[in-house]
């Protein structure tokens, strides 16, 4: 008979300074990105998961297999350019495309606060299946749970997915190379403004809408093409500079973009500068930032510019020599920062 392994119930995550969990643990920033990897991988630790990636890519009956999981805690359910039920579908799907797969499969979970109303649970679900159909996935199992009044805001919704690869390209942080151009599907910060908006009852001349919407189709399109992809990655929590810190961290190098070449709609501007945010750390639900060899990047963007999801795509900077891992930031007026992952909760509850 094997000794079973001795369990030594040692955390590696800094307890003493974070004796509870904050909402910053959950929104895209460092405390995040500490409790992710001083907490989680330790913990699960194995090859797919050290990858860190949207989706884990592994060989199955002889065929690469992309999966993922998350989950939605959006408030409110409802918003301009989407709800709960469709943020749900496209966040997933979303995860699977950024690692080159065709999405396939869902499942979905539903915990609900006893007295919601049955119509909204009703309009989510719907809204939950036209968003699979308009992806092209099935949702296949699922589970339901009913927790008491007051402890559940509403309704969470969690989804996992899975997705196939049709190519052999190796799509990861780790696969960014000095001199890749680094692109971006489109404005940022549109979908966080637009819950912050209705939140917190501003208005302005038109309604500033999400950005929610499936992917899948473009990044496809830029596959089929023979395009040499080494990373895809979707602006959500955190938005892009989360995202440019991750994969920098990732591949070793410093990334060197301009702001003046990162779209930002106008009424997303002046509702951060309101706000007091950075448009940059606002979180977005359809858009992505996609890593090509600078062979590549005319054609990736012109393939995006194509596809209504990525009409407004734009170069943004290059990956640089330097094994430093930062991000550098030149800014409107010419000046050069560090553009460095927030520390904080800029915009809890936002999917």
């Amino acid at each position: 008979m094997t000794t079973p392994a001795k369990f030594t119930p040692a955390c590696p995550f800094p307890i003493q300074d974070y004796p509870r969990v904050l909402l910053a643990h959950g929104g895209g920033g460092k405390l995040m990105h500490q409790l992710i990897g001083k907490l989680f991988v330790p913990a699960f630790r194995n090859s797919l998961l050290e990858a860190q990636h949207d989706a884990s890519v592994f060989d199955l009956a002889g065929q690469r297999i992309a999966f993922t999981t998350d989950s939605y805690v959006v408030r409110p359910l409802f918003f301009p350019g989407g709800d709960l039920g469709s943020l749900a579908v496209h966040g997933t799907v979303n995860d699977l495309a950024m690692a080159g797969a065709r999405p396939r499969y869902l499942s979905a979970a539903f915990i609900i606060e006893e007295g919601l109303p049955m119509e909204t649970l009703w309009k989510i679900t719907a809204s939950m299946q036209q968003a699979a159909q308009a992806a092209g996935v099935q949702i296949i199992t699922g589970d339901t749970k009913v927790v008491d009044k007051g402890k559940g805001d509403g309704l969470f919704i969690n989804t996992a997915g899975i997705g196939i690869l049709e190519h052999s390209l190796r799509i990861a942080p780790q696969s960014v190379q000095p001199g890749d151009a680094i692109l971006v599907s489109g404005d940022v910060g549109r979908h966080g403004m637009a819950i912050m908006a209705v939140r917190e009852g501003l208005e302005f001349e038109s309604a500033i809408r999400s950005d929610s919407a499936p992917v899948a189709e473009a990044v496809l399109q830029l596959i089929q093409a023979g395009l040499e992809i080494h990373c895809l990655r979707d602006l959500t929590r955190g938005g892009l500079t989360s995202v440019l810190n991750e994969i920098a961290e990732a591949a070793r190098l410093t990334l060197q973009v301009e702001e003046k070449l990162i779209p930002v709609r106008e009424d997303v501007r002046a509702a951060c500068e309101i706000l007091g945010l950075d448009p940059l750390q606002v979180a977005c639900e359809g858009r992505f930032a996609v890593f090509v060899p600078e062979r590549d990047a005319a054609r990736a963007l012109e393939i995006l510019r194509a596809h209504p999801v990525s009409a407004g795509a734009a170069r943004i900077g290059q990956a640089s020599p330097q094994s430093t891992a930062r991000v550098l930031l030149q800014s409107a007026i010419g000046a050069r920062r560090i553009l460095d992952m927030s520390s904080g909760e800029q915009l809890p509850r936002i999917c």
